[in-house]
């Protein structure tokens, strides 16, 4: 098996630190909203990864966080109106469900940053006492220019870099790329104590603490959406090498985004489709959904962008439909108790070499489909010839034994529906444009006046670039007002 590795920027064949056991860390959500599609795709990649190694033999132990304490999840009590601890129990509950209904299966580990924190501690203190940390004031700051590899993941020259999403500016740090590992408590913001006073972790030293605790300080992969690579990815390398001396993860697996109109979904552009929106909008039992949108998502490459639209979900829905109709005919009496062993049996043995092959090159999930449907034509065709009750066996079984690592083709044939599929794509995008209004965006301005009167200019920025994502570019004038336009 080869897996194509972001830190090499090549595929290489897959190597196994301790074979047969295989270590795997991915990137959970930050529990402060819904999940959309983009989490599921990410969710579903690194299901079929798991899936799939287990396919192959490996004894897999399955590791994947939750974030539950954030700037984005304290902001969402204040508008909520609840206590931050209430919005993490009740969107890691929604993505529980969420994950549920798309049979993605249960991590062996959930760790919790907040359940972690000894463990942060102790790197953050092994961290400074190594020259790759400094305090300023209450906050504590790792100090890239101490590490010389910096930037070798993302493919990026240190002097090149600019400080982007969820890179902090602060005019106390050192270089501009230092990054915080601990923050200072602020007025009514949930904090522990810490030889630096109360504060709570950085976002990136949640992930290489909690890594190293369930892994070990070196494991075979690490994974996450491809929005991860710089800078949260790069820093945990910083972090962890750093703290441990030891290298990190062997293999570094990244999927790519799911668009809309060829623009990335996120929450902050408005064009997002949440997984709940789709299973609730659906007029189709829930397995029957989830198998359509799994189909859909792994007919493309992991590592390329999808499109997310109702006719994409459509075609998919329908090569499903295809396939469970043959199921269908499969389970038939058969008018004869002869058929065409040599041919059959051919059919099924280039079937799994084709799916093994295609899955043993990085994972390519849309020639894994190929060779289903190819094989589905070869059972069409020896249907018509006449195909004894063993031979019906035999078809069913490698489709729902190789289906199994994707999370398709594992439903009887009367569980199935072939009605459409419609998830009122076009109603949620207009909704989200209409919420677009003057109005709104008033209001987001004054949300930022009064965040920058209280100096947290981190919820001012936060409230122009969600403003600028929409298109909506913000201009503060000499007599302290604020101008915008579309």
């Amino acid at each position: 098996m080869k897996i194509f590795n972001t830190l090499t920027n090549q595929e290489e064949p897959f190597v196994p630190i301790t074979p047969p056991r295989v270590g795997i860390y991915v990137c959970g959500v930050t529990v402060y909203d819904e999940c959309h599609v983009g989490h599921a795709r990410s969710a579903i990649v690194f299901d079929v990864l798991r899936r799939y190694l287990g396919y192959q033999g490996y004894d897999v132990t399955y590791v994947k966080n939750f974030t539950d304490v954030d700037d984005k999840i304290i902001n969402r009590a204040a508008e909520e109106g609840i206590p931050w601890d209430g919005v993490v129990e009740k969107y890691m509950q929604a993505y529980v469900r969420d994950m549920k209904r798309l049979g993605v299966g249960t991590p062996d580990v959930e760790p919790r940053a907040t359940e972690h924190m000894p463990e942060i501690l102790q790197m953050i203190g092994t961290l400074q006492e190594k020259s790759f940390a400094y305090q300023v004031d209450g906050d504590v700051y790792y100090r890239v220019s101490a590490f010389p590899e910096y930037g070798r993941l993302s493919q990026r020259h240190l002097d090149d870099m600019q400080a982007g999403a969820r890179v902090e500016v602060d005019e106390r740090k050192q270089d501009p790329m230092d990054f915080a590992l601990w923050k200072a408590a602020k007025p009514g913001e949930p904090a522990w104590e810490s030889p630096w006073g109360p504060g709570r972790p950085g976002w990136h030293i949640e992930c290489s603490a909690m890594s190293v605790r369930h892994l070990g300080e070196t494991f075979d992969i690490h994974g996450g959406g491809k929005d991860l690579t710089f800078p949260h990815h790069e820093n945990e390398i910083a972090q962890s090498r750093a703290a441990t001396g030891q290298a990190f993860a062997r293999y570094w697996v990244h999927n790519g985004f799911v668009t809309i109109d060829e623009e990335k979904m996120s929450k902050s552009l408005g064009n997002f489709f949440t997984v709940r929106d789709i299973f609730d909008q659906s007029n189709c039992p829930e397995p029957v959904t989830a198998e359509a949108i799994r189909y859909f998502l792994l007919s493309t490459h992991y590592r390329g962008d999808v499109n997310f639209s109702n006719t994409a979900v459509a075609e998919a829905k329908s090569a499903l439909d295809n396939v469970y109709d043959l199921f269908s005919r499969l389970s038939e009496k058969p008018g004869t108790d002869t058929d065409s062993r040599i041919s059959l049996g051919q059919a099924l043995t280039h079937f799994q070499e084709s799916f093994e092959e295609a899955m043993d090159d990085d994972l390519n999930t849309p020639a894994a489909l190929a060779a289903f449907q190819q094989l589905r034509a070869a059972a069409n065709q020896a249907l018509q010839g006449g195909l004894s009750g063993k031979g019906r066996q035999e078809i069913r079984e490698i489709f729902r034994q190789c289906g199994a690592p994707l999370g398709l083709f594992q439903l009887n044939e009367n569980e199935w529906v072939f009605r459409e599929l419609d998830f009122g794509l076009e109603q949620s995008r207009m909704r989200a444009e209409q919420e677009c209004t003057d109005e709104w965006i008033q209001e987001q301005i004054r949300q930022r006046t009064e965040a920058r009167a209280r100096k947290d200019f981190a919820a001012a920025d936060h409230v122009r670039e969600a403003l600028a994502a929409k298109g909506i570019l913000l201009e503060d004038r000499p007599d302290g007002s604020t101008r915008w336009k579309r």
